[in-house]
């Protein structure tokens, strides 16, 4: 379970008085278990071999240090962010943290995110439907005490979904 708190997500040192800083031209955010191992690493290689410059967690975080602020911080320095929702994306409290820090990160920065839909479809994850439906649902029997941070993640989600995007099933 994350132990982050929704405040810990939503509360930026970064300054609004000054233009961004970007280190990463792409951020991208996955469930590891679902992808990390296909799509997600074919992704990495092919922006990687253009030139892009691309923020993958488990190549760029340094052994030893806390991950949480690396990936904020990395969030932050990204001119976009891919999320990559499978079928198990919203099981994952740490994705769906990453996912209030991009959505946080395009209202307040000018961030730009792409959904991409890897062998879900994108109604079933729009809708809460199916897996996500599920994943919900557990989330509320973890969350009970803190009901506001599933409510935050609900809304992150149909914010991103209702952006343009790709479905990529069955390919």
């Amino acid at each position: 379970m994350a132990s982050t708190s929704v405040q810990g997500i939503t509360s930026s040192s970064s300054s609004s008085s000054s233009p961004p800083q970007y280190m990463y031209d792409v951020f991208l955010s996955f469930r590891g278990k679902d992808t990390r191992n296909n799509f997600t690493s074919h992704l990495y290689s092919n922006l990687a071999q253009r030139g892009i410059d691309v923020y993958m967690d488990d190549r760029e975080l340094e052994r030893g240090k806390t991950i949480e602020p690396a990936l904020w911080k990395a969030i932050e320095e990204s001119r976009f962010s891919v999320i990559i929702f499978s079928g198990d994306y919203a099981s994952s409290p740490w994705c769906l943290d990453e996912l209030v820090k991009i959505v946080q990160c395009m209202k307040e920065m000018g961030h730009t995110v792409l959904p991409v839909f890897y062998d879900v479809d994108p109604s079933e994850v729009a809708e809460r439907k199916g897996q996500y439906q599920k994943a919900f649902v557990e989330h509320e029997q973890n969350f009970k005490e803190n009901l506001e941070k599933v409510w935050i993640w609900k809304d992150c989600l149909s914010t991103v979904t209702n952006l343009s995007g790709w479905d990529v099933r069955k390919r």
